[in-house]
């Protein structure tokens, strides 16, 4: 699944230097503390996500982020800037 969200964000042009500037607590993005991240709480967070990036994430497919769904978006975006 990794791989997938992370081939999605290279097609969409999101980069190692578009991640230094999101924000990586989970808690903090999810602003209105329901438990998931909306589409517009990742973008507050992360401006340059798109909606096809952040689809992909979304494998569950209900519109919003879990935290192990935001971490793996996350983990996958760092992928190239740990290598």
């Amino acid at each position: 699944m990794q791989k997938i969200v992370l081939t999605t964000l290279f097609a969409l042009g999101m980069s190692g230097a578009a991640m230094a500037q999101i924000a990586t607590d989970f808690a903090a993005v999810d602003t209105d503390l329901n438990g998931s991240i909306s589409l517009s709480e990742a973008r507050l967070a992360w401006p340059d996500l798109t909606e096809n990036a952040f689809a992909a994430a979304d494998t569950d497919s209900n519109g919003e982020l879990s935290a192990e769904e935001y971490d793996a978006l996350l983990a996958a975006a760092a992928a190239p800037a740990a290598q």
